[in-house]
């Protein structure tokens, strides 16, 4: 029965990589779409979405399978109920990856190389997503808090995007609606690094058995 919950438990990790794996490329992708204007990769990540929403649901089956068959305890239980909670949150990350590429699609955006900031929002984003991920896999705790420290960087990384879209519209005024376009993909990564955090913060659970927001 061990060696049965085992493989499960393997094969949860596994899935669990993969889904991180797939929002980390929805995530790079929006961003190649927005910085060149490619409309075409703005359509593939909307629908690769899906492939997201799918591996979600086999995560699920796993979950449910795993609490069913084998009704595990402690540490065990703790890390496949976390498993439910973070899925959830990537699922929206990986929403909002396909948000960015709507906006790019529908609002026709050419270009936002002007806007360096965005890309290095954009990395940010990647990076917390896929730390968040390994600290689950490996358990790693201090890789855990330190996602959540890092939410400032991308903090940051916002405020340097509204100061670079104010001066947009002080050079053009003409430049408004794409300033508005910038700030609401902006106001998408951020939340992806909101979701990167949530993600963090249920791994500390997942280890210590208490909620982050339990200790403030």
């Amino acid at each position: 029965m061990s060696n049965k919950f085992d493989e499960q438990l393997d094969l949860l990790k596994t899935q669990m990589i993969q889904m991180g794996a797939l929002c980390e490329e929805g995530i790079a992708s929006a961003t190649k779409a927005l910085i060149n204007g490619d409309m075409e990769l703005a359509k593939k990540v909307i629908t690769k979405d899906e492939d997201i929403d799918n591996k979600e649901k086999e995560i699920e089956s796993i979950c449910l399978k795993l609490l069913l068959q084998f009704q595990p305890v402690a540490r065990d239980l703790r890390q496949i109920s976390s498993a439910l909670k973070i899925i959830t949150d990537m699922e929206r990350i990986g929403d909002q990856a396909a948000d960015i590429s709507e906006i790019i699609r529908l609002a026709n955006i050419k270009s936002a190389n002007n806007i360096s900031h965005i890309a290095n929002m954009a990395k940010a984003t990647i990076k917390m997503v896929t730390d968040s991920i390994d600290a689950y896999v490996q358990q790693d705790l201090k890789l855990a808090k330190a996602v959540i420290d890092y939410d400032d960087v991308v903090d940051n990384l916002f405020n340097d995007v509204k100061a670079d879209i104010i001066r947009l519209i002080n050079e053009d005024t003409k430049n408004g609606e794409f300033a508005i376009d910038l700030m609401m993909i902006a106001k998408y990564f951020e939340r992806i690094g909101d979701h990167a955090t949530n993600i963090a913060e249920w791994v500390i659970f997942s280890i210590t058995g208490k909620h982050v927001e339990e200790e403030q």
